[in-house]
């Protein structure tokens, strides 16, 4: 399958900033894993940083300002603090893989660069019942704060998996019987016609270049949204919203894993 090894990206998402921190230190359907200070922050909201984090038994690492902009991706609104939330259903792909479900239908995220429209993707395919979004940690946003405030906060909970490339996760899914649909606006297939196979995988690429030509390669059935008024294309998180519930209308209902 793959000897890639767990990594903490498969299992937290990390927050950033004094207020966030604060936040999600004090929201009762979270649990932070570890909060990291840099030395010699101070201030009333480090300290209500602090009393939080001893309320609820979260472990404290003071450690220098480089590595907590290393760990926050963001050095300049970092402001010293940044926190492990846990991401109760996100796993690495592989192991999802080590024992999939008969009937999955799964998106894999292809070069969207923009975090809001990451955030959209995540809260509509976790609102339409999909069993999983493949947010590779290359060529795609990073799940960070401005993803978790897109999705509204429900990237917290949602079935993400996590692998290097969106490449490696088609090699994966085809070696588990997935078959692999494309959204394309040229593809004579329309989405409404297309008949999709027990195990699916929906490939969405950027709204200014679509797919990458590596993924192209690995899909086995372009399908398209048919527009009118020469509308030649949607906004990726519109074209997945439309996606996610034409899978559900198809289901006949709303199914939660």
């Amino acid at each position: 399958m793959t000897d890639r090894r767990p990594s903490p990206r498969d299992r937290y998402l990390t927050v950033y900033g004094r207020r966030p921190v604060l936040a999600a230190l004090t929201d009762p359907e979270l649990t932070v894993a570890k909060l990291h200070l840099a030395e010699r922050v101070d201030g009333p909201t480090i300290e209500a940083i602090l009393d939080a984090a001893e309320e609820h038994g979260v472990e404290v690492e003071r450690t220098s300002a480089a590595r907590v902009k290393m760990l926050s991706g963001n050095g300049k609104q970092d402001q010293g603090v940044a926190a492990d939330v846990v991401a109760s259903r996100m796993r690495g792909l592989a192991d999802w893989l080590s024992d999939p479900p008969a009937t999955a239908q799964v998106l894999l995220l292809d070069g969207i660069t923009t975090p809001a429209n990451v955030g959209m993707i995540i809260r509509t395919a976790t609102a339409a019942g999909l069993d999983g979004i493949i947010v590779p940690t290359r060529g795609v946003a990073e799940l960070g704060p401005l993803v978790v405030k897109a999705s509204a906060g429900i990237a917290f909970r949602a079935p993400l998996l996590r692998c290097r490339t969106a490449v490696e996760a088609l090699t994966l899914l085809r070696q588990e019987r997935f078959r692999v649909y494309g959204l394309a606006g040229e593809a004579r297939t329309d989405l409404f016609s297309a008949q999709f196979a027990e195990r699916s995988v929906f490939c969405l690429g950027s709204e200014t270049s679509g797919l990458t030509p590596e993924v192209r390669q690995h899909v086995q059935v372009p399908v398209s949204i048919p527009m009118a008024h020469e509308v030649d294309s949607l906004n990726v998180a519109s074209a997945a919203a439309v996606l996610c519930f034409e899978l559900v209308r198809r289901r006949g209902s709303l199914e939660v894993p």
